[in-house]
């Protein structure tokens, strides 16, 4: 009996249809790509579904696939023989809706379980379901569609007009990009989909908040084998920042949430401006959730409200890790935190890391340092903030800090105390000034010291970026100024300042390929280098820094070998990140930057400089990092090659 045999032939201005977007399944169960087929039983008709006509579209096929109720529940077989023949005849909508969603207007299908025909209206479905029984407990039912899809249809104009006017749209309010069309792209309801979702996301960020699609009108013309589509949008009225609602976290003064909002109600309405918001409103630790949605509709003065709702994170937490590296040897560390001290965001940390120093920064990477006094390091920190003093954006910040370390060119042990003040003055600028003391203990090329300092620090901050952990796009700066005066038993007068500056730009609008670069100085003024404290020079080397190169291993000399540090410090890198797939990328990248004995930078002394290439796996919490750098003007103690492993970008 030769199968039935259904013509899909679709009128003039009948609708696109949409497809399913399901994801791809991934067979757990399966063996070297082999499908999961259900096993025959007395309980139910076990079958196996074939579908042919699809070789040359495997996107086509997915999709018919993610349709087929028949494939779908082929692992749940029915328990007789009709109920098969149903979910085949329920199948001829549901495929020829994927066939079209996908750009096949003139496709056909036939449908025959068990040999017999059956069709779109249920000719033959006795038949079939008789036919099916006889394979119970036996073998699998074959259940089989054959798909012509036919010429697949292109995408030849679309018109879009203004639903107030009946009128062709006013171009201005969308980019340049907003209508180039591609003559050759298919006729695909997602590619439509995705068209009219960046219109509205264009007017949106033309502060027109309630625009939307009216209506979409396709014409189909079989003959030229295109679609020409019109669609109506309704921008709605050009509208402003309304007033701020709060929800949520009752456990957290309001005026705290509120100093971290940097709308002004009658701002032009901009979704990037509430992108911003969620993340300054997030960086509040005591918040877990922040949701930033508009209102339903208008204020008397054409303001749109906004609506803040968030929700707390657990009030205490603490965590304990271990490291070993070549750098900093076995470590251990454990912090404790409370995140709403007194109810007002107030966060209280406490951090404690010991371990033991590594003797030198040798290839050795697991070489174990001996259990000895001298080579015990950690550090011992206390942290508070206290965010929004008296509901400005002015924060209170304190620390205090226990340190002891050992590098390969000095010891130090010392005490640090600071308390400052810092000023928001968006979700991107901050500027903070304080008090800072510190007194300790150090042995360098120079022998031992002891020494004090009270400071005053400056520093600023800039962030305009779009993720903290993967920037594509945006600038970062940070600068600190620190005067310190002699007034203290010991005590050192000199003026340090760092500063450094990183900025991200995407090439495509996915972001798969980034380009980045970073520079970074520093100096120190008003004392000789024998009188600065060897924890307060700079060096260059390592990750993060001049990667083909030790550890702060670029620093000046005392001329008998030993390296001292330096009283400034340049560093600059550029990287090209490039994804090859979503989560693996490789990084070629240049650095290049040296420590000076001078107090300002001098460029006429050698910087050194690498180069290399870096493999990046990305995860929810930052991506992998394995570099590997060649220095290109080694000294003779330098390597060949370093490689560099960690988690998060490089700057």
């Amino acid at each position: 009996m030769n199968p039935a045999q259904i013509l899909i032939a679709i009128p003039t201005c009948v609708g696109l249809c949409g497809v399913s977007a399901s994801a791809q399944a991934f067979d757990v169960f399966g063996l070297f790509g082999q499908e999961e087929t259900a096993k025959p039983s007395a309980q139910g008709v076990a079958y196996e579904v074939v579908f042919t006509g699809l070789d040359d579209d495997s996107g086509l096929e997915q999709n018919i696939k993610d349709a087929s109720n028949s494939w779908r529940l082929r692992l749940e077989p029915p328990g007789a023989g009709v109920g098969l023949t149903r979910r085949v005849v329920a199948d001829y909508p549901r495929l020829a809706e994927a066939l079209w969603g996908s750009g096949y207007y003139d496709a056909s299908i036939t449908a025959s379980v068990a040999g017999v025909a059956i069709s779109a209206d249920g000719d033959g479905a006795e038949a079939a379901a008789a036919a099916a029984e006889r394979y119970r407990d036996r073998s699998l039912v074959p259940v089989r569609f054959d798909i012509v899809p036919g010429p697949l249809f292109k995408l030849r104009y679309v018109v879009v007009y203004d639903a107030r006017t009946n009128a062709p749209i006013d171009r201005s309010l969308f980019p340049r990009r907003a209508f180039d069309q591609d003559p050759d792209a298919p006729a695909r309801t997602a590619a439509l989909a995705t068209l009219q979702a960046e219109w509205i996301d264009d007017l949106r960020a033309k502060s027109y908040p309630l625009a939307r699609i009216v209506s979409l009108r396709p014409v189909i013309l079989h003959r030229e084998h295109v679609v020409d589509v019109a669609v109506t949008i309704d921008p709605g009225p050009r509208a402003g920042i309304g007033e701020v609602e709060l929800s949520g976290s009752p456990g957290v003064d309001p005026d705290v949430i509120r100093s971290f909002i940097y709308l002004e109600e009658g701002e032009p309405y901009s979704p990037e401006r509430l992108a911003q918001t969620r993340k300054s409103v997030a960086s509040i630790e005591a918040l877990g959730g922040v949701k930033v949605s508009d209102g339903p509709h208008l204020d008397s003065n054409g303001n749109l409200p906004i609506l803040v709702e968030t929700s707390e994170r657990k009030r205490h937490a603490i965590g304990v890790s271990a490291a070993i590296s070549n750098i900093n040897g076995p470590e251990l560390r454990g912090y404790w935190v409370d995140r709403n001290l007194f109810g007002g965001g107030e966060r209280l940390r406490i951090d404690l890391e010991g371990g033991i120093a590594p003797y030198s920064t040798s290839p050795g990477f697991f070489t174990f340092p001996k259990l000895e006094w001298s080579n015990l390091v950690g550090v011992a920190h206390a942290g508070f903030v206290k965010p929004a003093l008296w509901g400005t954006r002015n924060d209170l910040l304190l620390d205090a800090s226990a340190v002891r370390e050992r590098t390969l060119y000095y010891w130090a042990a010392y005490g640090n105390a600071s308390a400052a003040i810092r000023h928001r003055f968006s979700e991107m600028a901050s500027i903070q000034a304080g008090i800072e003391v510190e007194s300790g203990h150090t042995f360098d090329a120079w022998g031992n010291h002891d020494y004090s300092l009270l400071g005053f620090p400056i520093s600023g901050k800039y962030d305009s970026t779009d993720n903290v952990l993967t920037p594509t796009r945006g600038v970062r700066a940070i600068g600190r100024l620190t005067p310190y005066v002699k007034a203290l038993p010991h005590g050192v007068g000199m003026v340090e300042s760092k500063g450094q500056i990183s900025a991200y730009h995407a090439l495509d609008e996915d972001a798969w390929y980034i380009l980045a670069g970073r520079l970074a100085a520093g100096s120190i003024v008003g004392a000789s280098i024998e009188n600065i404290p060897a924890s307060h020079r700079f060096f260059a080397g390592g990750g993060g820094s001049v990667r083909g190169y030790r550890w702060r291993s670029i620093a000046p000399e005392n001329g008998l070998g030993f390296v001292t540090g330096g009283r400034s410090l340049f560093e600059a890198s550029a990287e090209a990140r490039i994804k090859v797939t979503p989560n693996i990328g490789v990084v070629p990248f240049f650095d290049i930057g040296s420590a000076f004995s001078t107090p300002y930078p001098n460029f006429r002394s050698t910087l050194r400089a690498a180069a290399g290439l870096g493999l990046r796996y990305y995860t929810g919490i930052g991506p992998i990092r394995f570099d590997v750098a060649a220095p290109l003007n080694p000294r003779p103690q330098d390597p060949r090659v370093t490689v560099f492993l960690g988690i998060g970008e490089a700057f």
